[in-house]
């Protein structure tokens, strides 16, 4: 009996996590559907093609994972040219940086450098 309800909630805990993870999305999709990804949060990867910002003090920069490219927003140093960068971050249509209007895009929240 023990086992059987260790088993429910181990289950049921794997569960809760799994749906609160946002899935890795190919950047193609985004653009094809934004509505559908309008303020989700996604996963997405790809390399640095354009940056711009102050050191450490947040910029955009834009990545392309081959199906496609989007801006990204941040509060942090921007990447540089080339880098692969893999993040997670909400879709926000309408973005704008330093007065100038970028669209579509995403607004990070974590980031990993490659």
């Amino acid at each position: 009996m023990k086992i059987k309800t260790i088993l429910i909630t181990l289950v049921l805990g794997f569960s809760i996590l799994a749906t609160a993870c946002p899935s890795r999305v190919n950047i193609g999709k985004i653009l094809a559907n934004p509505s559908k990804y309008s303020q989700k949060e996604v996963v997405i990867a790809g390399r640095v093609t354009n940056s711009f910002g102050i050191a450490m003090l947040g910029g955009i920069y834009q990545i392309d994972d081959g199906t496609g490219s989007i801006w990204v927003l941040t509060n942090r140093g921007v990447p540089s040219k080339g880098a692969e960068v893999g993040l997670k971050g909400r879709v926000q249509e309408g973005m704008s940086y330093s007065g100038r209007s970028y669209g579509l895009g995403v607004v990070e929240q974590e980031r990993k450098v490659r």
